[in-house]
C-alpha cells in the first residue's frame, strides 16, 4: 500500500493531465480569486473549473500553505521559507507590518526567540509570549499572553480578550498598518515578555 507522500507524489504527477493545469497555475488562478477559506476555494475549483474532489483539495491546500511538497522541506525548509509562505499572494501588503513587529520585538532582549510555524509565528522566551498571523489579507492579529500580569483583566478597544482566535494567548490585537504598531502595542508585547521570563 502506498504511504500519503507516495500517494501526493502521483497525484501531482498526474495533476496537469487530469485538471488541464499544472500546480503552480492552479495556485495563480487561486491568488486572482481573492478566497481564503478553504470551502469557498474548493466550490470554485469543484463548480467553475470541474476539478474533482482529491484534486481541488491539494489545490486548495497549497493555495493555502497547508500542504508540503514532496522533497521542499530539505530542499528550502528553512523558518524563512514558512515566513515567505505566510505572507505569499494576497498577504504579500502584509509583510511590512510583521518586519515592523520583529524589529520591535527583538529590542526586548538577545532571549527572544522567533519561531515559525505554517500559519503564525510563535515568539518565546522560555515560554511562548505571543504570536503573529496574518488572519486576512488586510489584517495582522497579534496575540499576546498576559495570564498572570495586571494586564490580563483590563482589555481595552485595541487589546481585546483573545477569545477563540488562539488558547496560546491571552489577548489580541489587530494590526492593518505599520503605524499601529505603536508605544502601547509595544508595552502590551514587552509585559508578556517579562512576564515569561
Amino acid at each position: 500500500m502506498a504511504t500519503p507522500e507516495e500517494m501526493l507524489a502521483s497525484m501531482l504527477a498526474n495533476l496537469p493531465e487530469k485538471t488541464g493545469k499544472p500546480l503552480d497555475e492552479w495556485k495563480k488562478i487561486v491568488d486572482a480569486s481573492g478566497l481564503e477559506k478553504h470551502g469557498q476555494i474548493m466550490k470554485l475549483l469543484k463548480g467553475d473549473h470541474g476539478v474533482t474532489h482529491g484534486f481541488a483539495n491539494v489545490i486548495t491546500m497549497h493555495a493555502l500553505g497547508k500542504l508540503q511538497l514532496p522533497g521542499q522541506e530539505s530542499a528550502n525548509g528553512g523558518q524563512e521559507d514558512l515566513v515567505a509562505a505566510q505572507y505569499a499572494g494576497a498577504k504579500a501588503a502584509l509583510k511590512p507590518i510583521y518586519d515592523a513587529l520583529l524589529q520591535a520585538i527583538q529590542k526586548f532582549g538577545q532571549d527572544v526567540e522567533i519561531a515559525p510555524k505554517k500559519a503564525y509565528v510563535s515568539l518565546r522566551r522560555k515560554k511562548q509570549f505571543g504570536l503573529i498571523q496574518p488572519s486576512t489579507k488586510t489584517r495582522v492579529d497579534v496575540g499576546i499572553n498576559l495570564k498572570g500580569t495586571p494586564l490580563e483583566k483590563s482589555p481595552t478597544d485595541r487589546l481585546e480578550a483573545s477569545g477563540s482566535f488562539n488558547t496560546m494567548v491571552s489577548h489580541r490585537v489587530r494590526v492593518t498598518a505599520p503605524g499601529e504598531i505603536d508605544g502601547d502595542l509595544v508595552q502590551w508585547l514587552k509585559a508578556a515578555y517579562e512576564a515569561a521570563g
